[in-house]
């Protein structure tokens, strides 16, 4: 039987993490030929980093920890200019890698096992990943960099100098709370509209419709509408792709209300999950048609970060928000039901965050909540058929309208079950 001193269990834990972070990463620079440290080196210097951690902490002065750094350091620069194995630059990637672990290492001695651990599993993804992230940085164009800053300014820059207080009638605006969900809303949009620049058409319907659908359904149902008219032989391919976009934004929806208010995630995805496996079925039965299919077209989605689409987003926000706070005071939650099915038609996204701020605020109950969220989808789903009848024509409607429909009515009954 294996016994272990109470006194010693805390540092014989917080080794054996350190170990464990030192094998991980080591592990995967133990396989490239080129790195100039390996398995043990890695675990060595991981426990060196704990070690000196416990010793500066007994010794009262952080002088030791850094000493430890230093060390390692000129050790790393000492070993490279003494072989000189490549005459060719390789890089520092494994000496980088060996200062963040000893850094995870003393991180573990402090208490911080589990970002330790977390950062160790991160550091191990981007070292392994090597050639599948040189191959994201070639696909991406100078757009979707200025896309990535653009996002980075309105999550960085402009939403933590917002305040953070109600202003306006019914004290319905907060400028930061309604920031944060343009940023919300953009993130998940540049997802899906990174995701669409990457994979392009070339991997097919299926994941077409699910980045199609997290960036914008509604371009998406547009443009593969057109494609059905201009294209006879790829009408059930361009149905398909309208039906996974659509399941799409409820999962994103769900998304979205799971983070703004986690309160209702249960009668949401209820409802919601009466829409996506009706929609799913439809969209498996016409599975068997994408075989046949030809090049797909790319959505033609705008980028969702442009400071003018955030503007437009937070200003449509903040009128639904308005709207919904008057007309609820007047006419109840009938006055939230009519905001959240006319507002939905165009843009389900600020009805749905209106009417679960609304909630939050306790101005409405959970259960209108969970009405005025589905009748704002369901409001954009009839938006969207009007798109498939008006563009894509009949002969894409009899396709794609009983998936739609199927959604439709799902999302309908489910309300039954709440």
């Amino acid at each position: 039987m294996t016994f272990v001193v109470p006194e010693l269990a805390v540092p014989v834990e917080a080794f054996a993490t350190a170990l464990g972070i030192g094998l991980l990463i080591g592990m995967e620079r133990e396989r490239r030929p080129d790195a100039s440290a390996g398995l043990r080196t890695f675990a060595l210097v991981a426990m060196l980093g704990c070690l000196f951690a416990l010793l500066g902490e007994k010794t009262g002065g952080p002088w030791l920890l850094a000493a430890g750094l230093l060390v390692i350091s000129g050790s790393m620069v000492a070993s490279n200019f003494s072989t000189r194995q490549e005459e060719q630059f390789r890089g520092f990637t494994s000496e980088a890698a060996i200062i963040i672990t000893y850094g995870l290492g003393a991180a573990v001695w402090f208490g911080y096992s589990t970002l330790a651990v977390m950062l160790a599993i991160t550091t191990t993804v981007l070292l392994y990943f090597k050639a599948e992230l040189r191959q994201f940085s070639e696909r991406t164009t100078p757009k979707d960099i200025n896309s990535i800053l653009q996002f980075a300014v309105l999550s960085l820059v402009i939403l933590p100098i917002l305040p953070s207080e109600d202003f306006g009638p019914y004290n319905a605006i907060n400028p930061r709370q309604i920031w944060y969900m343009v940023v919300l809303i953009s993130g998940l949009a540049l997802a899906g509209y990174l995701a669409l620049r990457i994979v392009g058409a070339r991997h097919g319907a299926a994941l077409l419709g699910i980045f199609g659908g997290l960036a914008s359904s509604t371009a998406t149902t547009m443009m593969f509408s057109r494609h059905a008219r201009d294209h006879a032989n790829l009408i059930r391919m361009s149905a398909i792709v309208i039906l996974i976009a659509n399941v799409m934004v409820m999962i994103r929806i769900g998304i979205v209300a799971g983070i703004v208010a986690p309160t209702l995630i249960v009668p949401v995805v209820t409802v919601f999950a009466c829409g996506i496996v009706p929609g799913i079925a439809l969209t498996l039965y016409g599975w068997r048609t994408l075989a046949s299919a030809g090049d797909l077209p790319m959505p033609e989605v705008k980028n969702p970060t442009e400071l003018k689409t955030a503007i437009s987003f937070g200003l449509l926000y903040a009128v639904v928000l308005l709207a919904s706070a008057w007309l609820q005071d007047i006419a109840g939650s009938s006055g939230v039901f009519i905001v959240a099915l006319v507002s939905g038609l165009t843009d389900a996204d600020a009805s749905v965050l209106s009417t679960l701020r609304m909630f939050n605020l306790a101005k409405l109950a959970g259960g209108d909540a969970v009405i005025a969220v589905t009748l704002a989808l369901m409001a954009n789903l009839v938006f969207k058929i009007g798109l498939v009848l008006s563009i894509g024509g009949a002969n894409l409607a009899r396709y794609a309208l009983p998936g739609l429909l199927a959604i439709g009515l799902g999302m309908a009954g489910g309300l039954l079950l709440v």
